[in-house]
C-alpha cells in the first residue's frame, strides 16, 4: 500500500491534491450598468490572477448591475496551504476592490 496517496498502488509516488475554492458575492451600489460592473469585476479578477497565480472568474449574477458572484480556485498538496492562499486572496479583495464590497464569502477544500 502506498502511504502517500492511495491503498491500491504500491509505491506509486502520487501526492494528495487539495483544490481550494473561494466564492465571493460582491455588491457594487454605484454601478449603473453591466458595462460599469464588468469593468470593476474584470479588473479585480485580473489583479487577483496576477498577484496569487490562481484561477478566477465571474460565475454568477452576470446580468445584475450591482452584484457579482466570483470564484477563485487554487491547487496545493496541503489543506493549510490552500486555505492560506484563499485567506490572502480574500484579504486582498477586501482591501482593493474599489467600489465593490464583499457581501458574502464561502470556502471549500476538496481533497483528491
Amino acid at each position: 500500500m502506498c502511504q502517500i496517496c492511495c491503498p491500491v498502488k504500491i509505491g506509486c509516488g502520487r501526492r494528495p491534491m487539495v483544490i481550494g475554492i473561494l466564492r465571493l458575492t460582491l455588491h457594487m451600489p454605484n454601478s449603473g450598468s453591466l458595462k460599469a460592473k464588468r469593468h470593476v469585476v474584470s479588473g479585480l479578477l485580473r489583479r487577483v490572477r496576477q498577484q496569487f497565480q490562481v484561477a478566477a472568474a465571474e460565475v454568477g449574477d452576470r446580468d445584475r448591475w450591482q452584484r457579482a458572484e466570483v470564484a477563485v480556485a487554487c491547487l496545493s498538496t496541503e489543506n493549510g496551504h490552500a486555505d492560506e492562499i484563499l485567506a490572502h486572496v480574500l484579504s486582498y479583495v477586501e482591501r482593493s476592490a474599489g467600489e465593490a464590497q464583499v457581501a458574502d464569502v464561502s470556502t471549500e477544500l476538496i481533497r483528491m
